[in-house]
């Protein structure tokens, strides 16, 4: 199958994040996805809210703090 310029750059465009993701592997050796344990030292009072928030959506607290922190 032969690709011409326009078909390229619209998989360029398409699969961008994961080029990117696989470029910094190849210089790094480093995954840029799966997920990775880390400790945080949190306020009590965020703690309380994000447990309210985990109860009110049911999503676990790491995932909102992940989706909090992909916003900024």
């Amino acid at each position: 199958m032969v690709l011409n310029n326009k078909e390229i750059n619209r998989l360029k465009k398409k699969y961008k994040d994961s080029l990117k993701e696989m470029e910094h592997y190849d210089n790094t050796f480093e995954k840029l996805w799966g997920r990775e344990r880390v400790d945080l030292t949190l306020d009590k009072k965020v703690i309380v809210k994000l447990k309210k928030i985990k109860e009110k959506t049911g999503k676990p607290m790491s995932r909102i703090v992940e989706e909090a922190i992909i916003k900024i």
